[in-house]
C-alpha cells in the first residue's frame, strides 16, 4: 500500500473521488503489472492524479501518472503522443481504461520556477515553438473553450457572491467573445503551461508535462505564463512578460492580452473560492 498524497485529500469531498481513491490501489496495481514496473513514493505535489517514479523490467526509469478523469485530461494521451517528445515529456505507453500515462521521468526534475524569471521566459519561448502543430480532432476547440468560459463566468461570479466588480467580468467575457470568433491558424494548444509544469530533464534542459491541450490560436499559450506568480507577482511584471513574449514570438500582443485577460478571470474559480491573485492579474491586463 502506498501514502496518499495530501494534495490529493479534497477528492474525498465528492462522491466519485472517494470512489476513485477507492478504487486507486486496484489500478495501480494493475499497471505496474500489465508494464512490469517498480514502484516508489508517490510524489506529493500532483493534484488531479497520482504520479509514481517507477523503474521499468529493464532498469530505466519511468513515470506512471494515475488520472482522476476529468474534461482537461481527456486528451493528454493523444498531445503527447503528436507532440512526439518536442518540449514535452516522451508518452511510452497509455491505458485507458485506469487513465494511466507511462511517461519518461524528467532528472533531475526541478522546476522552471526556481530559476530567474527572464531566463525562464526564454526557456518557455523554446518549449512552445515546436508544440504548436497540426491538428484536430480528438482535441477540444478553443472556440468551444472559451464560450464555456463566457457562460460559467457570471454564474461562479453569482455563486461566490460578486467578489469584485461586474465591469471586470463583463470585460473578461466581451474579451472571450471577440477572440475566440476571430482566431487565425488553429495549432495544438498547451493552455497550461506554467513554471511548475517545466522540469529539468537530461534528453533536453528543460520538458513540459501535464499539458491541457486545445486546438487554437497560438496567442492563448500565453496566458498562463503572463499571470504566473513563481517569479513576480506585479503589473510591471505581468505585462513585461505579455510584451517579451509577443515580440519574441511574432504574437499578436492585443490578443495575447485579451486571452491571457479572459482565460485568468475563467480559471480565477474552485469550487467555492476565488484567487485574489488571478482577479488582479485580470485587472491589470483589462487596464492594458
Amino acid at each position: 500500500m502506498f501514502p496518499i498524497p495530501s494534495a490529493l485529500k479534497w477528492l474525498e469531498e465528492s462522491e466519485t473521488g472517494r470512489e476513485w481513491l477507492r478504487e486507486l490501489p486496484s489500478r495501480v496495481s494493475a499497471c505496474a503489472g500489465r508494464w512490469k514496473l517498480n514502484l516508489e513514493s508517490p510524489y506529493q505535489e500532483s493534484f488531479v492524479s497520482i504520479v509514481f517514479p517507477v523503474t521499468c523490467s529493464d532498469g530505466s526509469p519511468a513515470v506512471l501518472k494515475i488520472q482522476w478523469p476529468h474534461s482537461e485530461s481527456d486528451h493528454e494521451a493523444d498531445a503527447l503522443r503528436r507532440w512526439n517528445g518536442q518540449g514535452v515529456v516522451r508518452l511510452f505507453d497509455y491505458d485507458p481504461e485506469h487513465h494511466a500515462l507511462l511517461l519518461e521521468r524528467c532528472e533531475p526534475g526541478d522546476h522552471l520556477s526556481r530559476i530567474g524569471g527572464e531566463e525562464a521566459l526564454d526557456v518557455f519561448a523554446a518549449l512552445l515553438r515546436p508544440t504548436w502543430i497540426k491538428a484536430g480532432e480528438p482535441f477540444k476547440s478553443l472556440v468551444d473553450e472559451a464560450n464555456d468560459w463566457i457562460e460559467q463566468l457570471p454564474l461562479s461570479w453569482e455563486r461566490i457572491g460578486r467578489p469584485f466588480e461586474k465591469a471586470l467580468l463583463e470585460a473578461a467575457q466581451a474579451a472571450l467573445d471577440k477572440v475566440s470568433r476571430t482566431q487565425g491558424e488553429q495549432v495544438l494548444v498547451n493552455q497550461d503551461l506554467h513554471a511548475d509544469n517545466v522540469l529539468r530533464a537530461q534528453r533536453e534542459p528543460w520538458l513540459a508535462i501535464d499539458p491541457k491541450p486545445v486546438v487554437g490560436e497560438r496567442e492563448l499559450s500565453l496566458a498562463p505564463i503572463i499571470r504566473g506568480h513563481a517569479f513576480e507577482h506585479s503589473r510591471e511584471a505581468a505585462i513585461y512578460r505579455l510584451d517579451k513574449l509577443t515580440s519574441e514570438l511574432q504574437l499578436d500582443r492585443e490578443r495575447a492580452r485579451l486571452w491571457a485577460l479572459g482565460q485568468t478571470l475563467a480559471w480565477g474559480f474552485e469550487g467555492d473560492r476565488v484567487y485574489d491573485r488571478h482577479v488582479e492579474t485580470a485587472r491589470w491586463l483589462w487596464q492594458g
